[in-house]
């Protein structure tokens, strides 16, 4: 049988600003996220376009987050494994959502954009297949419905670029 593996978190309500959801503007969308064990609350609310807090991370924001944190683990073991030396990976991660007459809604795309330095020159052509294996392999993008493209950027380190 294959490993199962089961995640836990909490999201609390934290926007009671005294009379619930008596009206629609009666009341805040703030939530936090706590996993089992983990050191740290994420402070969440809706989307600003929704009557969020724009200082706080909203659902859309942590499924990019999601994925994009994904792919970077993949791409890291499999860099690792090529014995390509990571030293530096930021993305720019950016998705679209279209909303529906109804008021549903759902992604159209996520665009991860890694800019990837690594140590090694010339390996470029591996890393662009770590990035589509990483792709493939990723838990999280097997698991959405919508496309997840990737648009990496290389840079060996110390090339200045």
């Amino acid at each position: 049988m294959a490993p199962v593996h089961h995640f836990e978190t909490t999201i609390t309500w934290t926007g009671n600003q005294g009379t619930g959801t008596s009206t629609y503007r009666a009341y805040s969308r703030n939530y936090e996220v706590l996993g089992e064990g983990k050191s740290a609350t994420i402070a969440g609310s809706s989307a600003p376009a929704f009557r969020g807090d724009k200082s706080r991370y909203n659902p859309e924001d942590l499924v990019i987050a999601s994925l994009s944190a994904c792919h970077m683990l993949w791409v890291l073991h499999l860099c690792a494994e090529a014995k390509i030396t990571v030293v530096e990976y930021v993305d720019s991660a950016s998705g679209t959502m279209v909303l529906n007459p109804d008021g549903s809604g759902q992604f159209s795309e996520v665009v991860l954009r890694p800019t990837i330095t690594v140590m090694e020159a010339g390996r470029e052509a591996d890393i662009a297949e770590i990035n589509e294996r990483a792709h493939h392999l990723c838990f999280i993008a097997r698991s959405v419905n919508f496309p997840v493209k990737h648009e990496a950027t290389v840079v060996v380190h110390g090339s200045g670029i």
